[in-house]
């Protein structure tokens, strides 16, 4: 191996190590916690060496946001995957979708609530946005010939779900039948 290839290597265990440092101060201590000080000092590196590779805080969240739209995606598949027939694998990505979020508030919040500058539907969307949609639409069979705009008001029905229940504002005991009203919905 050459010297380009492992400092190749170098800097991507570097960017590795420091997602996967924002990610676990954000699960533990909140994103407030989550600085380049801290990151670096995390890491054993120094501040300028985590703006070699990411530009500020807010790009930083963006790569974790990156990851976990890949980790949703895959576990929103999974849950397709293990459905018998359509409706029993709407509902089944309904409900993973909803457990991702419960599961992974930090994460989640790095998805949808954070600055990113990470857009959908966009010529330029990443690969693991445009993943995390896909799993989505897999599922939605609407009557309607337009699948992205079901698709769409499937996530956002999902997304506001999540939010009202990781806020309590709303009663988790009553998901089943939200979901249910959700899916009926897009039916129609």
């Amino acid at each position: 191996m050459g010297v380009a290839e492992r400092k190749d290597r170098d800097r991507a265990e570097r960017e590795r190590r420091i997602i996967a440092a924002a990610r676990q101060i954000a699960e533990s201590e909140g994103w407030s916690a989550v600085t380049v000080r801290r990151l670096a000092e995390e890491i054993e590196y120094s501040q300028p060496v985590l703006y070699s590779h990411f530009e500020n805080r807010d790009a930083i969240v963006a790569a974790v946001a990156v990851e976990g739209f890949r980790d949703l995606a895959s576990a929103l598949r999974q849950a397709a995957h293990g459905s018998t027939d359509g409706g029993d694998a709407i509902k089944n990505v309904a409900m993973a979708y909803l457990a991702f979020a419960r599961d992974q508030p930090a994460l989640y919040e790095a998805m949808f609530t954070m600055p990113t500058g990470l857009r959908f539907a966009e010529a330029d969307t990443k690969s693991e946005l445009k993943e995390g949609f896909a799993a989505l639409a897999a599922v939605v069979t609407p009557s309607s010939s337009d699948v992205e705009i079901a698709t769409e008001t499937f996530w956002a029905a999902l997304h506001g779900l999540a939010e009202l229940e990781r806020s309590g504002r709303i009663r988790r005991n009553a998901r089943e039948e939200r979901v249910a009203l959700v899916i009926n919905g897009l039916r129609k």
